[in-house]
């Protein structure tokens, strides 16, 4: 009876456990929902380089726009890198670094980065991480097929998909603008439209 009894009191510990770890999950997926005025997460992910990027040693130096994309070398994303390349003189003059994140590997990163020409980091979220972090949607990975630098035919695969989403961490640390519904064409230049406006407040 003893033995019992201490059965079902270890029972009802395991199950308090269970839906406390229920309760904290739902706290830290609602914490993921990231709105404007929110303070950002601390990030960090490796570069096309292979180097630890870290959101730390950076936010409140300058204002980062991350802006979240499906996968290097795709139609959409393609244009949406060059305008963020076209557009960086104008970006960098209101204090602005550009980050990119998708779920494609250091290696492919590098290749997009020569091929065309990127003048910003890249950074490799492979597991969802940092796209889960700030809320942005994940979903099944994919295979692309391009031309690298070299114009040498190359067969690219990632593991996930992240949501085209993009956002400025202000110099306070929060989210001081979020797009989730982005246009890769125009994406570059509605950022340097906020920090130009945002500049002369």
């Amino acid at each position: 009876m003893c033995c019992l009894r201490t059965m079902l009191a270890g029972w009802a510990l395991l199950v308090l456990g269970f839906a406390g770890g229920a309760a904290q999950d739902a706290k830290v997926e609602k914490k993921m929902n990231l709105d404007v005025g929110d303070r950002a997460p601390a990030f960090e992910a490796p570069d096309e380089e292979g180097r630890t990027w870290q959101s730390v040693r950076h936010v409140g130096k300058k204002i980062i726009v991350v802006y979240f994309y499906p996968g290097d070398f795709t139609p959409g994303c393609t244009v949406q890198a060059q305008k963020f390349r076209d557009n960086m003189n104008k970006i960098s003059e209101q204090g602005a670094e550009v980050i990119g994140v998708s779920g494609d590997s250091p290696t492919t990163h590098a290749l997009f980065k020569q091929a065309h020409k990127l003048n910003f980091s890249l950074l490799a979220d492979e597991d969802g991480r940092v796209a889960k972090q700030f809320g942005v949607p994940v979903g099944p990975g994919g295979v692309v097929k391009t031309k690298d630098a070299d114009k040498n035919l190359i067969t690219l695969k990632r593991e996930l998909t992240v949501a085209r989403w993009t956002f400025i961490i202000g110099l306070d640390g929060k989210v001081a603008y979020k797009n989730t519904k982005v246009d890769p064409v125009t994406d570059s230049k509605q950022i340097e439209g906020f920090l130009q406006k945002a500049a002369m407040k």
